[in-house]
């Protein structure tokens, strides 16, 4: 490198954190209304580039499922693209795709969403495309044993057959109980056994309690004109009769004095690997930025604390990181490490245990909180470059905070956190008395 080029480079990396820090994240306008037969509609214009994005959320995940009757809600992404009454089977991607769009589905613990963008001059096949299914799902036994076999595969192919995957999962359920928080003691996927002793009559009445528009909310966002928009909406779902509203799910404590340990045997692992669980508040509690910027700081991406130590200095791990799952109701926070070759599990645990000890205890700097600021501030930036981005905000926002203006609040949240923020949050909840430990070991001999 020249010194031309040394000096730009100098240059760029001292001013990028100052042009992240001065720029804004731009805010998202919006109208909303709801039908009379409650769904509601959000509609957020954005005349940047000619398309637009049908997004509809309902208010059901894997968290509403009940006993003997876990993976219904996954279970329905896959039966939504089956066939409604206008729309044959397998047609729903081939039209969207025709048109120059595309669409998906997804299920968490809280909520389906189903979404589409289209070019602009097409969002009547959108609207249209939701409004019949939501109206008139095609459930008979083809649909439902096709699907059930597809769910068997995916679980196969994403979860039984990775390694560290079927650990992990058990090891999001674990920080809760099944009497006191079934809604999310067991997994989103759910148990094949109570898919297999699943009937029609059960996955129709699945249907008719949630997939219902007043448990649901329809956001357009995009190049629309809005009289017209709101013309088709009317046209489309207006006429599509509601139903009772279900029980909302509980979560309660974890009884005290369940075990906080866990050693299994991954078949498909070959290194051992550690993690520590933490329960964590609900996503709308006010100590979730802080929680979420704690993270960045300790295990988000190579520069964290976890990895800079445990994989780069010690070269204990093959990689370490952290990552969490936010509900509506309560979350889980998970610090991990994946052993190097002849490292054991209680060096790989005792250097997690060390580093975030030193988070509780020690000073953070304050290059650290703004590394992680800019790296929110980015991902929102980036975001909202899209329509569908727009649209997710939106809705996430409504969902967990009851209110869509927090959609442009919520950055500023956590640019908001200060270094007592992130100790506070630390010494209350990263604490040993806090801490499922999982040990996953490779069959014997492997290592």
């Amino acid at each position: 490198m020249n010194r031309l080029t040394a000096g730009a480079a100098l240059l760029l990396s001292a001013s990028v954190p100052q042009l992240l820090s001065s720029q804004t994240v731009g805010r998202i306008e919006y109208s909303t209304y709801t039908l009379p037969n409650g769904l509601r509609v959000v509609l957020a214009p954005v005349r940047t580039t000619p398309i637009v994005t049908v997004s509809v959320w309902y208010n059901v995940g894997s968290a509403d499922e009940r006993v003997r009757r876990s993976g219904f809600a996954h279970l329905f992404e896959h039966m939504m693209f089956q066939g409604s009454a206008n729309v044959p089977k397998a047609a729903y991607f081939q039209l969207i795709e025709r048109a120059g769009g595309d669409n998906n589905g997804t299920t968490n613990e809280d909520r389906t969403h189903y979404y589409q963008t289209l070019p602009s001059n097409r969002l009547n096949l959108g609207l249209w495309l939701e409004a019949d299914r939501m109206r008139s799902l095609v459930i008979n036994a083809e649909n439902f044993e096709n699907q059930r076999q597809a769910v068997k595969e995916e679980r196969r192919l994403r979860v039984d057959n990775q390694p560290y995957a079927g650990a992990i999962l058990t090891a999001f359920t674990m920080p809760f109980d099944t009497a006191t928080c079934f809604a999310y003691a067991h997994t989103v996927i759910g148990d094949m056994a109570d898919l297999d002793s699943a009937q029609v009559p059960d996955v129709q009445a699945f249907f008719d309690a949630y997939y219902t528009p007043s448990n649901a909310v329809l956001t357009v966002s995009g190049d629309f004109d809005d009289a017209e928009t709101r013309a088709l909406i009317e046209q489309y779902f207006a006429s599509i009769p509601s139903r009772r509203p279900q029980p909302a799910p509980t979560c309660g404590e974890r009884p005290a004095g369940a075990s906080r340990r866990m050693e299994v045997t991954d078949q498909n692992a070959t290194l051992p690997a550690v993690a520590f669980v933490y329960r964590l508040p609900a996503r709308s509690h006010a100590d979730m930025p802080a929680l979420e910027i704690l993270n960045l700081i300790l295990g988000g991406g190579e520069s964290s604390r976890i990895n800079r130590r445990i994989v780069r200095e010690e070269q204990a791990a093959l990689g370490a990181g952290a990552f969490s799952q936010i509900y509506r109701l309560a979350g889980v926070g998970i610090y991990f490490g994946i052993a190097n070759q002849g490292v054991v599990p209680s060096r790989l645990e005792a250097l997690l245990n060390e580093e975030i000890d030193k988070l509780r205890n020690d000073s953070i700097l304050t290059a650290e909180i703004e590394k992680a600021r800019n790296q929110v501030r980015a991902g929102a930036i980036r975001s909202r470059q899209t329509t569908m981005g727009i649209a997710e905000a939106l809705q996430s926002s409504l969902f967990y905070y009851g209110e869509l203006e927090a959609a442009n609040r919520e950055v500023d949240r956590y640019l908001a956190v200060t270094a007592a923020d992130i100790r506070r949050v630390a010494q209350r909840y990263l604490t040993p008395d806090n801490r499922l430990t999982v040990v996953i070991n490779p069959p014997q001999g492997s290592n």
